[in-house]
């Protein structure tokens, strides 16, 4: 059965709202793959191989940048095509600096977990990582690219900010700041939709983060309302970088297939070389989630929401103002050329009448009172994550190291293939 964005606003009987919630699972369980893991699962479904529109995605042209999204992920790389950044600037982080007190998240690739220093009492995210599994999947340019955006991060309000960053043998550690007002993706959940004011500003936010980041010519590439936290106030906090492609000047392109099946703008589908505009087409996409509680093009079937994202016209319904549906027109424009963004970037989407209410200034600055407060308690108040995470224990590896004489050659490979990763600021960032 096919799902559209439509009917997910009709008046809803009790047996409609039961089919909703059954919808919303899957799409929920689908939206936290992740794409590598998403495209094995689409590789193996027979029905939905024979899609020419699916065929063509899973066609990875060999003239594509190498960190191509793989369904069958080659062995470890051997240790001369292992990355070295240097030598590393925080030797003496260790695990068991930290208590770690429960996990608040996961990903294809490890665990972020609520820690508190046990020098310094202070409650941070950390962010552990399994080596084995990245160099499986040949995926360390990701995570040392994530770790490159996070230095770069001078302390934007929007941004999720890097504190230091360490290794063991076999895992990193990325010590982040801890925000406990929940995934956006969470609050949509409970509320289905938001009013257009609060929507706005959440908008105003992330499109702040995005235009640092292009000014970095650092393209995001992965908007989503998993990625998109809220901070005790209730702003907006944009984290995982792991997809970012750094070094995209203002006209250039990149051509890595990336993403979240969902977001993926009509020229990444037709593997196509793209630029900074893509980032804006995903500001419209979760725009548009926000205002309508699903995202302008899903479908359960995947096939068809690829082919409703390439080839379906925009449809708006009309509980929006014209201002509203004119920036998803031309946010959510298929010609990148066209789109909201593409001639001056980030002024375009400030100058537009959608905006016309936010004082810029004043939202740098934290000095608009965000339309909805989260309402901790204090940063052991966890209710704003999802229980899935938090009631999941707290694995006893996390906060020890190997015994570096029981290493295995793998974990030892692993450990080479991370030199540099570990930073800690300079002393003159904290005053």
């Amino acid at each position: 059965m096919t799902v559209k964005t439509e009917a997910a606003r009709d008046t809803l009987t009790y047996s409609r709202m039961r089919g909703m919630v059954a919808i919303l699972i899957a799409f929920m369980k689908q939206r936290r793959m992740g794409l590598n893991d998403f495209i094995q699962k689409i590789a193996n479904n027979s029905y939905a191989c024979k899609h020419p529109e699916v065929q063509s995605i899973l066609k990875i042209s060999p003239s594509q940048e190498p960190e191509l999204m793989n369904a069958n992920p080659s062995p470890p790389p051997s240790p001369s095509q292992q990355i070295n950044l240097g030598p590393s600037s925080n030797p003496h982080a260790k695990p068991s600096d930290f208590h770690f007190l429960k996990v608040i998240g996961k990903g294809s690739f490890g665990k972020v977990l609520l820690a508190r220093h046990k020098a310094e009492e202070a409650f941070y995210a950390v962010k552990v990582l399994q080596k084995k599994a990245i160099l499986k999947k040949k995926e360390e340019k990701h995570i040392m690219s994530e770790r490159n955006v996070l230095l770069k991060n001078v302390k934007h309000p929007f941004l999720v900010g890097l504190h230091f960053s360490f290794q063991t043998a076999d895992k990193l550690y990325f010590v982040l700041d801890y925000i406990n007002g929940g995934e956006l993706f969470y609050h949509l959940q409970r509320e289905r939709c938001f009013l257009e004011p609060r929507a706005r500003f959440y908008a105003a936010e992330i499109a702040s983060a995005l235009g640092y980041l292009h000014s970095l010519n650092i393209v995001y590439r992965d908007l989503k309302p998993e990625n998109i936290l809220l901070d005790s106030q209730g702003h907006i906090v944009l984290t995982d970088f792991g997809l970012c492609k750094e070094n995209i000047e203002h006209n250039g392109t990149t051509s890595t297939f990336c993403g979240t099946p969902e977001y993926l703008a009509p020229e990444v589908l037709h593997k196509q070389p793209y630029d900074r505009t893509v980032d804006w087409w995903c500001l419209g996409a979760v725009l548009y989630e926000m205002l309508y509680g699903l995202p302008p093009f899903y479908s359960r079937n995947t096939a068809e929401m690829y082919d409703n994202i390439l080839n379906k016209p925009l449809q708006l319904k009309p509980n929006i103002t014209n201002s509203a549906r004119h920036v998803l027109e031309g946010l959510l424009q298929k010609d990148r050329t066209k789109r909201l963004g593409a001639k001056d970037d980030f002024m375009e989407i400030k100058n537009h009448v959608f905006f016309s209410l936010i004082n810029w200034e004043d939202l740098i600055n934290k000095k608009i009172t965000p339309p909805f407060n989260p309402n901790v308690s204090g940063p052991s108040d966890l209710r704003h994550f999802d229980p899935e995470f938090t009631e999941e224990p707290v694995p006893n590896s996390i906060g020890r190291s190997p015994d570096s004489l029981l290493l295995t050659a793998s974990v030892k490979e692993a450990a080479e293939a991370f030199l540099g990763f570990s930073y800690a600021p300079p002393m003159d960032s904290f005053l």
